[in-house]
């Protein structure tokens, strides 16, 4: 029996494109705002960002990647992605779950579904970035397994935000 009342599904194009869209927007928005009110610094706008994402979203759909939303109680509370690197390596991106519906277990049902995918997708590691500031998803990470990398090569985040962000990697083989 699931212990999780939160369902993790795979988005369905183009059904859930106002729910990616909505909650990718608030994910940047708020993300922005905190690096701003910590380290003075503005990495993008969130509605081209989110813009850019809709337009390439095939990089996070099947075969390669996957995009799920997380539901609680018929409400969609948040969502997550993975894409690929390489053939041995997936990224997750964009995870966050609506702050009205944290500790609900979402965050951790949405890694762990992100997790099976990438073990189905082949990947032998996946990796991710994460402002320095989002304590409790490190903590999360952590606790399925992921440890503290150097940068890597492939990271989408420009040089000169690096320095607020942390990389971490899990081994699935």
């Amino acid at each position: 029996m699931n212990n999780s009342p939160v369902l993790v599904r795979n988005v369905l194009i183009p059904n859930d494109l106002e729910a990616v869209r909505k909650l990718w927007f608030d994910y940047l928005t708020w993300g922005n705002n905190e690096m701003q009110s910590l380290y003075g610094v503005h990495p993008h706008d969130p509605k081209e960002a989110v813009e850019q994402d809709i337009l390439l979203i095939d990089k996070f759909l099947p075969p390669h990647g996957r995009l799920v939303l997380a539901v609680y109680e018929n409400k969609v509370c948040g969502l997550g992605s993975l894409k690929s690197i390489n053939t041995e390596i997936g990224e997750i991106k964009r995870m966050y779950v609506d702050p009205s519906f944290r500790k609900i277990g979402a965050g951790r049902a949405i890694l762990q579904s992100l997790i099976n995918a990438a073990k189905e997708t082949g990947y032998k590691k996946v990796r991710l970035d994460s402002p320095k500031f989002m304590e409790a998803a490190h903590a999360l990470y952590r606790s399925f397994g992921f440890k503290d990398i150097p940068v890597y090569p492939e990271v989408e985040i420009p040089e000169e935000f690096r320095q607020y962000l942390l990389f971490m990697e899990l081994d699935l083989s």
